[in-house]
């Protein structure tokens, strides 16, 4: 399982109602049905991987971020999650706002592009970045919002949205929060809006 996967998984409280949003080949959701008790649902843009998902066991729609988390009742569950999709959708703010419309509390991780890595890369060769968690050509990438740990704090402030906890991932491995926008690689983030 991917590292903001796992830590997303060890942070879901068991028996949980959950909505996992843009949830690839289902693993977190099988991971959290089979180990933490939860009730699991999906939504995954991909056939292939709504395909998978279905031979898992799992309830899954077909369905895109962007337009279709409307149609889920206010509420509806204890957790939203969003891991590494933010940075593709084409208004993340809003998706932002129906995550915590419709989950008392949500889970959302990004690729950091304010990354050292990719700093060296933009400064010395002028390029976008291709690395080993970015590795797709900017012509062929799903990312159309190059976001940054500090960017995404903003947009929480001015949003009023409570952030109850943060992990930082360098490589696999977490790393300090101190000076994140630096030297994290992805950011795993847990919110919560009051009212």
């Amino acid at each position: 399982m991917r590292p903001d996967l796992a830590i997303i998984a060890a942070n879901v409280a068991p028996g949980s109602q959950v909505l996992d949003v843009g949830c690839g080949d289902g693993t977190l959701m099988a991971a959290l049905r089979d180990e933490r008790g939860c009730a699991t649902r999906g939504m995954e843009i991909d056939g292939a991987n709504v395909g998978a998902c279905v031979a898992r066991g799992l309830s899954v729609i077909q369905g895109d971020a962007d337009r279709d988390l409307a149609f889920y009742p206010d509420k509806s569950v204890d957790y939203a999650i969003l891991s590494q999709t933010l940075q593709t959708t084409l208004r993340p703010d809003k998706v932002l706002d129906e995550l915590l419309r419709i989950g008392r509390k949500a889970f959302v991780s990004f690729p950091n592009f304010g990354h050292w890595r990719v700093r060296l890369s933009l400064l010395w060769g002028g390029r976008m970045p291709v690395t080993r968690l970015l590795p797709i050509a900017w012509y062929e990438t799903p990312n159309i919002h190059h976001l940054t740990v500090a960017d995404f704090r903003e947009l929480l402030r001015e949003r009023g949205i409570t952030v109850e906890g943060t992990w930082f991932l360098s490589g696999d491995t977490q790393c300090s929060p101190a000076a994140a926008n630096f030297r994290a690689e992805h950011a795993v983030f847990l919110l919560s809006r009051r009212g």
